[in-house]
This record gives C-alpha cells, structure tokens and sequence, in this order.
C-alpha cells in the first residue's frame, strides 16, 4: 500500500521539487496538491488525476501526510485542518514564531509531526556533529555561524542557522536568545566570549550554505555543510513522511527521523 502524500505550495519552487520526486518513489503516491486562494496555478494538473486545489480540506481527506514548507501563516492554516482530519504533517517552514510553535506541540496531542529547520539528511548529521564539537570546544574558542541563500529568501538568519545555534548554546549550557549576537557594526568592543554570532549573505541563487566555525588561538574548526539541490531537502521530507506513517500522534524532529537520538 503506497504512503498518500499531499504537497503544500505547488507552485514554489521547494514545492516542485516535491512533486517530482514523490513522482520517482515507488513506495508513494501524490495525493494532493495545494495552493493558496488565488493562486496562478489552481488548476494545473501535476499527477494522474490530481489537480492543484485550494480546497485544503477537500483534498486532505483521506491523506496520511501533508508536506508543507510554505508561509507561517499557510502552515497554521494546514495545522488546523490536518488535525480535524488526523493527517500527520511534515513542516520545514521556517520563521514561527514561539506562540506558532507552541500550537504545533498541541496538535502533536492528535497527529504526527516531523517539524525540522532543515529536512537534509546531510544538514540533520551536522546537527548531531555540533553536539560533539562543541562539547570537546567548550572553552577556548569563538564561536561563529555564517549562513548563504538565494536572494529571494525573505527571513534572516536562516532556520537552519538558528537551529545550528541552539544545538551549540544547549550543549554549552548557554541561552540563545541572550548570548546570540545577529550584526555588528561601529565600535563594538572586543568580542564576549560567551556569544554565539551569526552572519547572513543573500544573494544569487545559493541554495543554502552553512558554517559553524570554532576559533581558537592558532587554529580554527570548521564544520559546514553546502547544499546544491533543493533535492535534499525534498529526499528528507519524504523519508519524514514514511517516517509517520510507522508512529504514532506526537511531535518529531529529523534527529527522531535519523534515529540519531
């Protein structure tokens, strides 16, 4: 029995990508395929049988999961429908703010959720790399994250950056939100030791790039990972779905996905 996935934000460009290879899995079927009101593309058929809706309800009945890496506010729109429908989610949308977030965990009471800054596989093993490194690189050492995306990406640092920096602040003990440092400019004085800094590049069409670098007295670490294709996120996202058809209600990261737990 195939898993029944339905994509939201077809017409984007990470929506696409899902499509296509939801088209190349033999274990999956595309389900649904989902725009906002308005949408230029309402109509376009993407699969046998299936047209691009924006009739969320209608179409996400009968799906096991809703893929969606579209806007916080299509994303809370999805929440509420999937858990009246008890379809599980895979969300890579980034930018929720803490309130957005806390309604995920209490939708997860009802359905699955794989909610990720970043669905790569590769940028999920970095995750659990950061652990190691920062604990071995816990005195001695500035640490900085620099981020690069495609000149349309509209929030800033990426989630993914900002996810590389609460891993590293948990593992040293530290509060991102007081011990983050996101722009310098002027006479800013000599660093604090305890920061954890972030800088951001946009431009072109990178797909994203990503560094943690640990800067000591005489040597430096870098651990960084390069995507080329938004692919990987997409290969991710799918993995996340069958993930949820073999689990129950709850809320899961990437970490769970991976069994790097």
């Amino acid at each position: 029995m195939k898993i029944k996935v339905a994509i939201a934000g077809c017409g984007g460009r990470m929506g696409k990508v899902l499509l296509d290879c939801v088209a190349q899995a033999d274990d999956l079927k595309l389900h649904a395929a989902l725009e906002h009101k308005g949408s230029a593309f309402i109509g376009n058929v993407v699969a046998e049988g299936v047209k691009i809706t924006d009739d969320i309800e209608t179409a996400l009945q009968g799906a096991d999961a809703l893929i969606d890496f579209t806007r916080p506010e299509g994303t809370m729109q999805h929440l509420e429908i999937c858990r009246k429908l008890g379809v599980g989610m895979v969300i890579g949308t980034t930018g929720l703010n803490a309130q957005q977030k806390a309604a995920l965990g209490a939708a997860a009471q009802d359905i699955g959720i794989v909610f990720a800054p970043n669905m790569s596989v590769g940028v999920n093993l970095v995750f659990k790399l950061l652990e190691t490194a920062s604990r071995v690189l816990s005195e001695g050492y500035d640490i900085e994250i620099i981020e690069a995306h495609h000149r349309h990406k509209v929030d800033a640092p990426s989630g993914t950056a900002l996810g590389m920096g609460e891993v590293v602040a948990r593992t040293l003990g530290r509060d991102l939100e007081k011990c983050a440092v996101y722009g310098r400019e002027g006479v800013t004085g000599e660093r604090d030791p305890s920061t954890i800094g972030f800088a951001t590049v946009r431009g072109g069409d990178i797909v994203g790039d990503h560094t943690v670098l640990y800067a000591g007295i005489g040597e430096r670490i870098e651990i960084t990972h390069k995507a080329s294709s938004r692919a990987t996120f997409a290969i991710g996202a799918l993995r996340a779905a069958r993930f949820l058809k073999a689990n129950q209600a709850g809320m899961y990261d990437m970490q769970d996905v991976l069994g790097l737990k």
